[in-house]
């Protein structure tokens, strides 16, 4: 007589990651944004769905590249036709502007994420999960802001009187 053990998949393992993720393309002036380098970046989990990715990444692209739309008008009227071709500091062969880009990109893209995971999973586990990303949710906002920031090489300072 021959027992064959089967185990039960784990339901809080995470999902393999999705394969083929095309490129979100952005407007003609930044850079495209590769789904696999901000789950790769951002350690998303693979339980976040492709599509829900997709649109989380387009919502950032659209905030980030409207903070930027005056940095990228007086680029554009200097001659300049993308933010690769903006003078700069360049690292590991990259532009330091297009690298700030990708990350004010990739931290709205998490913080958005971050503020729906408490509408996946509302049991136990899932509340003390919440807790944990909403500590860290403030901390990518205002990553994602820094970032806008060193692209436009402004202060990363906001005052206002109270």
């Amino acid at each position: 007589m021959s027992t064959v053990v089967i185990q039960r998949p784990r339901p809080d393992a995470p999902a393999p990651r999705p394969e083929d993720e095309p490129i979100v393309k952005n407007v003609f002036f930044w850079p495209d944004i590769d789904p696999a380098d901000v789950r790769d970046v951002m350690r998303i989990e693979g339980t976040i769905t492709a599509p829900r990715l997709r649109l989380a990444i387009k919502s950032a692209i659209a905030e980030v590249n409207a903070e930027l739309f005056t940095f990228r008008r007086d680029q554009m009227a200097d001659g300049y036709q993308r933010l690769e071709d903006v003078p700069g500091e360049q690292l590991d062969g990259e532009s330091v502007r297009v690298s700030e880009y990708h990350n004010a990109v990739s931290a709205m893209t998490m913080a958005t994420l971050s503020e729906q995971y408490r509408s996946f999973d509302t049991t136990a586990t899932g509340g003390r999960k919440a807790d944990v990303v909403e500590a860290s949710i403030g901390e990518l906002w205002r990553n994602a802001r820094n970032a806008i920031s060193n692209v436009a090489e402004r202060s990363h300072c906001i005052i206002g009187l109270l």
